[in-house]
């Protein structure tokens, strides 16, 4: 009998490949906690600007607060109604926040003499040579 076989009497086939899945995506989260354990804090954020040490510390913060009602999921307790929801809502509108400050720093600036010199150049100036010719009546079907 393989372990395949064990397993699948254990729960639903219909499961199985949820739980593969689930599984590995476990181990991706083990290596990224492993590669981020393995510098130090401090370390890790003396390299980094300040957004980017915002968004490292929400990052951890929703990463560690998802596992934990993962975690209750598991356990059959009702993640609805549990604080860890609105902890996870409040930790998403910091991370809303950050975006649009990331956003703005983005943003291009408005160059305010090229802007100027642009709007100058598109609206039409009359010169003397443009008068002159204006005044002189027009060609065409003459009125009697």
């Amino acid at each position: 009998v393989s372990e395949d076989d064990i397993n699948t009497e254990e729960y639903p086939t219909e499961i199985h490949d949820y739980l593969a899945a689930f599984e590995k995506s476990l181990g991706c989260v083990d290596e990224m906690l492993k590669t981020m354990m393995s510098v130090s804090r401090s370390e890790l954020l003396q390299k980094l600007e300040p957004l980017e040490q915002a968004k490292m510390d929400l990052v951890s913060v929703y990463t560690l607060n998802s596992m934990f009602w993962v975690y209750l999921a598991t356990q059959g307790i009702s993640s609805k109604e549990h604080p860890v929801k609105q902890e996870l809502e409040r930790i998403r509108t910091y991370m809303n926040k950050v975006k649009e400050i990331a956003d703005k720093k983005k943003a291009s600036k408005l160059d305010k003499g090229a802007a100027s010199r642009f709007v100058r150049n598109a609206l039409w100036e009359p010169n003397a040579e443009n008068e002159h010719t204006s005044k002189t009546p027009a060609k065409g079907k003459k009125r009697k």
